[in-house]
């Protein structure tokens, strides 16, 4: 079992930055690759980042990439997503997930989800 608690999110201006983290216990020692995902209000949960347990895979959404940066630090059993450039459409709940083995892209492939954060981008 592991648990996942997302931090950083907040009310920025088009343009800004945020970076988010996910604080990953529990069941750590064995090698878990992690996502992050979104979710706006009426919309289905998308994909927008996701990075295996070395770092050596790391993927991105169409829709943000070259603007978010994904990195983990495995001693904190962290991970974070550094947001830059944000816009008004990158509003949404943010959800961080953990599951075994390399990194994957759909949600259904996920264990473990945090509770989310709230990222709104106001115009």
């Amino acid at each position: 079992q592991v648990q996942l608690v997302e931090s950083g999110g907040g009310l920025v201006q088009a343009g800004d930055s945020l970076r988010l983290s996910c604080a990953a216990s529990g069941r750590t020692t064995s090698d878990y690759a992690m996502g992050w995902f979104r979710q706006a209000p009426g919309k289905s949960r998308a994909f927008v980042a996701a990075i295996s347990w070395s770092s050596t895979n790391i993927y991105y959404s169409a829709s943000v990439k070259g603007r978010f940066t994904l990195s983990r630090d495995n001693a904190k059993n962290t991970v974070y997503l550094q947001m830059n450039s944000l816009r008004p459409e990158d509003t949404a709940v943010y959800f961080c997930a953990a599951t075994w083995g390399s990194a994957k892209v759909v949600p259904d492939a996920y264990l473990y989800w945090g509770q989310g954060t709230q990222v709104t981008v106001s115009s």
